[in-house]
């Protein structure tokens, strides 16, 4: 990765006068390395190469825009995730209080709010109605999935005067956000796309957490306990969860080492055979007579008949692992004698409900500051992200060209077979 892929668009030059007093002002020229290790860092000295670097999120003593004359808007995208309360509250109440930003419109029901065809008005977001937001699961604004025209986007923020638009969402999402900035760019428009990464599966690049992630994993024990109390309650007793996780497994795999009762963990990036999961499975219940399985949503699709539609998101449709591993675990031991009690656990839609925990919570009002000051500052095509524990300026198209996954040979997947004690194969 070069360190060009790094740099930041920018509207133009900033020559106001920030209003905050009494903050510390970042720097243009405060960076945040990206190599995490000396090794990694030595490689790039020894080709005698910069090492690419992250531009370092914090408000500016100079900035782009007049808050004066300054129109913003807020949009929510995607399913459903904790936080997105948290971050609506932590942008109106920014650009107010540190800003005095006098309009901010928050665009109903994802993109679609952008489209006056749906007839979706806007809201107008101020302290009060904001107030105690936080405190609520899902989003004040509502949310849709699928693309819209980009052209009509631009037409409805020209038509508003938005000079910041703050997109809240995934990867897709950030691709619709990608897509409007070239479109406002060949308009020669100074407005400025802000996104701030809301994917529970913390799956998005350069990206080290995303918000609602930290919530996910401490609202699964619940399950993850629950399902172990049902195993060791009956002979050859099995518990088995599925987990959000369409292409990465990190809510899985810190899930299993959350509740270091897990005994098998099943993850996208890890190929399983359904006959190597049995055998493993049955010595397991020979063993100790009871066993904790944690799947994520997109494990084992190969195992799966399923065509190549997609979603409205233009993602593709997985089969339903959950329920094809309960089926077949039954069937395997009603055909073999075994006596086996499953009981089958998906508590996605609960967990993706929930309220922020305290830790996201506090998160996500760092991850709104950050996001205002970023568009202040007149940068766009950016998202607000986090890396080696601090708060960063990631360019859209490097963090949706590629998606974020386990690393099988890494620190973390080592930590859940030791945990679980699962073989390292099961194929």
């Amino acid at each position: 990765m070069d360190r060009e892929d790094f740099a930041v668009d920018r509207l133009g030059e900033c020559t106001a006068d920030s209003p905050m007093q009494g903050v510390r002002f970042t720097a243009d020229d405060e960076m945040v390395l990206c190599p995490s290790t000396v090794g990694d860092l030595q490689a790039y000295l020894d080709k005698g190469t910069q090492p690419p670097a992250f531009e370092m999120a914090g408000p500016r003593q100079k900035i782009f825009f007049d808050p004066q004359v300054v129109n913003c808007g807020i949009v929510t995208c995607g399913g459903l995730c904790p936080g997105l309360n948290d971050v609506i509250r932590s942008v109106v109440m920014s650009l107010h209080y540190h800003y005095h930003v006098k309009k901010v419109y928050g665009f109903r029901y994802g993109f679609e709010g952008l489209i006056p065809s749906y007839y979706h008005s806007p809201l107008e977001m101020t302290p009060d109605r904001v107030d105690d937001i936080h405190q609520k699961g899902g989003s004040l604004l509502g949310s849709s999935r699928g693309p819209q025209d980009v052209g009509v986007i631009g037409n409805t923020l020209e038509h508003l005067g938005i000079s910041i638009l703050f997109v809240i969402g995934g990867d897709g999402t950030l691709r619709g956000a990608r897509a409007l900035f070239t479109e406002i760019s060949q308009r020669g428009r100074p407005i400025s796309v802000i996104g701030i990464p809301k994917t529970i599966d913390n799956d998005i690049s350069y990206v080290d957490m995303s918000f609602g992630y930290e919530t996910a994993v401490s609202e699964s024990r619940i399950s993850t306990y629950s399902a172990h109390v049902e195993a060791i309650g009956a002979k050859n007793g099995i518990g088995l969860v599925k987990l959000m996780g369409r292409e990465s497994g990190f809510i899985a795999a810190q899930a299993a080492l959350a509740n270091s009762e897990v005994n098998f963990c099943l993850i996208p990036e890890i190929r399983f055979s359904l006959d190597g999961l049995l055998k493993a499975l049955t010595r397991r219940l020979k063993l100790r007579g009871h066993a904790v399985i944690v799947v994520g949503e997109g494990a084992g699709q190969d195992l799966l008949e399923t065509d190549d539609s997609k979603d409205a998101s233009g993602n593709k449709r997985f089969g339903d692992i959950g329920m094809f591993l309960k089926q077949s675990i039954k069937e395997h031991y009603d055909q073999t004698g075994m006596q086996i009690t499953l009981k089958y656990i998906d508590p996605s839609y609960t967990i993706r409900s929930m309220p922020a925990s305290a830790y996201d919570s506090a998160f996500c009002l760092q991850l709104g500051h950050y996001a205002v000051h970023a568009g202040m500052a007149g940068r766009t095509n950016m998202l607000v992200g986090h890396w080696n524990d601090r708060f960063t300026h990631v360019p859209i198209p490097l963090a949706v060209k590629t998606r974020k996954k386990l690393d099988p040979q890494g620190a973390l997947w080592s930590s859940v077979l030791a945990a679980t004690g699962q073989p390292a194969h099961m194929i």
